[in-house]
């Protein structure tokens, strides 16, 4: 029996990056190598239709296939988020596929897989279903990381990421499980919390807080990043850093502001309010002052990373603190800042891929010493992305803050609001020494001559517009966040 077509069409985004993904496997064999790099363009008609097509979901909005999925304004933000996410690594990663002679095929199918995954997880009502899309999303990851198989630094973070993501998922599952246990179901909006028995609840949750912490990069289960984000090819950074990031955050919030707003143990309440303002702080901490000590820019980039899952923590803090108006507020700060992250993050990581040259050899922040002269346009870009990450006035990354502070502050979280303006101020630290380097530093290598490939330059352009954009006009994009925010009650 053939599923009701309204299903179809709340799927219709999946279909279409999973359809071409395989479509890409079975064609990859038969086209010359020459004509491989052509590949790149039935990848990019394949995520950007599937994007396109977060239209059906968004005028079909309700439960799909039984109540597994749930397609509401939340699930559509979060399939703007990675969708775009998809689009743009497919664009700026055809050159360094080219350059470091990688198979294109099998690198955008694995892009388009994990991004099916990324969309499944961000509309789960289901636990399963969650689980399922966690691994979709997870097992081409961890293909994607060690992408460069005769590089040992590669192969060495795809291993870390392999353990460490199968002991996540482990605690995940078994998570899963208690919480079946207690509540007698694993539907989401069918889960009896006042009946539950809170000791296998709570601790069930905890686990599943345990494997979904680990995606997001939260202290102390942060370890991978620093080693997979150096090691992985940098276009597979770029969306490691992003998206995978948004759709475990959305499975978080989507289960956890049940939690909060379903419980009636005021204990069980104030215990989670803690664990989320301790994760906040660690995380927080941890990324920033690991940040400062790096003389890599991808594991700068990489413990900044980490620092921004707590800031986007503190949102959720105080989420699990907050009234039902509260509730709204801090999710649309977690999605304002989800989709200005994105922009920041990927933006960086891409001109990073082309700064890299062949081989990615200039990854040291000393190696950018004159860019600002040699190549001016790189470095406007670079030094746009860092202050977003800084959160300078008049981009994304301000408003980011400013409505994260907000939450908090509404929340009452004074000392975690100290915390993130502390921690806000060490990370200017490492971002402006980095602009530093690039335009009062000479250049102690010879740059040759080497032309923006138009594939990234397109990149960098739409992330340092859209960065802008959302600095100067952000009222459309945060009123869509609390309508998606809202959709969750």
């Amino acid at each position: 029996m053939f599923p009701p077509l309204e299903d179809v069409y709340r799927l219709a985004p999946e279909l279409i990056w999973s359809l071409t993904g395989i479509l890409l496997m079975l064609v990859d064999p038969f086209v010359a190598k020459p004509r491989k790099r052509w590949m790149g363009g039935l990848a990019l008609i394949g995520a950007t239709f599937g994007l396109a097509a977060t239209i059906f979901p968004y005028w079909h909005m309700g439960a799909a296939y039984s109540g597994l999925l749930r397609i509401d304004a939340f699930s559509v933000f979060l399939h703007l988020i990675v969708g775009g996410v998809a689009v743009l690594v497919v664009l700026g990663s055809s050159d360094y596929l080219g350059r470091e002679s990688l198979p294109p095929g099998e690198f955008y199918a694995l892009v388009l897989f994990a991004t099916t995954g990324m969309g499944i997880l961000a509309s789960a009502q289901e636990l399963v279903t969650a689980f399922v899309g966690l691994e979709i999303s997870s097992i081409a990851s961890y293909v994607l990381a060690s992408f460069r198989r005769e590089h040992v630094r590669s192969n060495e973070s795809a291993l870390k990421y392999f353990l460490l993501g199968s002991f996540a998922t482990a605690f995940f599952l078994y998570g899963v499980a208690m919480v079946y246990g207690a509540t007698g179901t694993t539907q989401l909006a069918a889960m009896d919390w006042s009946k539950a028995n809170s000791p296998l609840l709570t601790l069930g949750l905890g686990m599943i807080f345990i494997g979904l912490g680990f995606k997001v990069a939260a202290a102390p289960f942060q370890m991978w990043t620093p080693d997979v984000y150096e090691g992985a090819p940098t276009p597979v950074t770029a969306m490691l850093s992003s998206a995978p990031k948004a759709a475990a955050f959305a499975l978080l919030v989507r289960v956890f502001s049940l939690v909060f707003a379903r419980e009636t143990s005021a204990g069980a309440s104030l215990a989670w309010i803690y664990v989320f303002w301790i994760a906040a702080a660690l995380t927080m901490c941890v990324g920033n002052l690991g940040a400062m000590v790096q003389s890599s820019v991808k594991r700068m980039l990489a413990y900044s990373s980490i620092a921004h899952a707590g800031y986007i923590l503190v949102a959720i803090a105080a989420v699990s603190s907050a009234g039902e108006a509260g509730e709204a507020i801090g999710i649309a700060a977690v999605l304002f800042y989800l989709a200005s992250y994105a922009l920041m993050k990927l933006g960086a990581f891409v001109l990073v891929t082309y700064v890299g040259g062949t081989g990615e050899r200039r990854l040291e922040i000393d190696d950018y010493a004159g860019l600002g002269t040699e190549r001016p346009l790189a470095a406007a870009f670079l030094s746009i992305y860092l202050l977003s990450l800084l959160g300078l006035p008049v981009t994304a990354g301000f408003l980011g803050k400013l409505y994260v502070f907000r939450a908090a502050l509404d929340s009452n979280l004074i000392w975690l609001v100290v915390l993130m303006a502390v921690n806000s101020i060490i990370g200017a630290y490492y971002y402006l020494r980095v602009i530093v380097v690039m335009y009062m530093r000479p250049a102690q290598q010879e740059w040759p001559p080497q032309p923006m490939p138009a594939g990234i330059a397109l990149v960098l352009l739409l992330t340092a517009a859209g960065t802008i954009y959302l600095g100067l006009f952000p009222n459309h994009v945060i009123a869509f966040a609390t309508q998606s925010a809202t959709s969750l009650r």
